[in-house]
């Protein structure tokens, strides 16, 4: 979607600067579960590994997010699939600056996740699946957001009366449900370095 009567201006440093700064390409981790399946807890570990060797990152977190840039927005579908669009376009810009960015957001439905990959670019997206039972994620629930979705307090909640479409194939599969955070963390500090996105572990 573009605005009409604009024109795109074009930086004299662009990406492939940045990235040179930094020290290492630009990429986006994009975390999707259920809530309560350790998305943030996770994201926030993996940025912290990643900074400590020396990585510029940001974590969008979906809470935050809706406090401003999403603020407007409500849980039903429609909404769902506006503010993945908005994250999706604001990572494209991170990846511009050459900053390692980590999405935690439900992002429940396959189509949207499609929406985000296609505006993110493939080859600059990793997607973390986080798996984990519901009934696990209803015990770390400490907002009791389950508890009032299933008495009707709360209306269009994932998991509950709101469908969930896991990942067919994502990149990185995570038991978040039985796996030691530091386990998963690993997992992908792994993958990362594989790829030659970071240089050492």
């Amino acid at each position: 979607m573009e605005s009409p009567h604009t024109l795109q201006q074009h930086s004299l440093i662009n990406r492939h600067h940045r990235e040179e700064l930094n020290r290492h390409p630009s990429l986006n981790l994009w975390f999707t579960g259920l809530s309560g399946s350790g998305k943030s807890t996770l994201a926030h570990a993996v940025e912290e590994r990643l900074h400590r060797i020396g990585c510029h990152t940001y974590v969008f977190d979906g809470d935050n997010v809706r406090h401003g840039l999403c603020g407007d927005l409500d849980f039903s579908l429609a909404d769902r699939t506006e503010n993945i669009r908005r994250i999706a376009e604001m990572i494209r810009l991170f990846l511009d600056a050459g900053i390692i960015s980590l999405t935690a957001f439900i992002s429940p439905l396959q189509i949207d996740r499609e929406l985000a990959r296609k505006i993110i670019g493939a080859e600059n997206i990793i997607e973390i699946y986080c798996n984990c039972p519901l009934e696990i994620c209803e015990q770390r629930d400490v907002k009791g957001l389950y508890k009032k979705a299933r008495s009707g307090e709360i209306t269009n909640y994932t998991g509950i009366s709101s469908p969930y479409e896991a990942p067919e194939a994502p990149d990185i599969l995570l038991d978040t449900g039985s796996s030691p955070i530091d386990e998963c963390v690993a997992t992908i500090i792994a993958v990362l370095y594989k790829r030659g996105i970071v240089k050492s572990c």
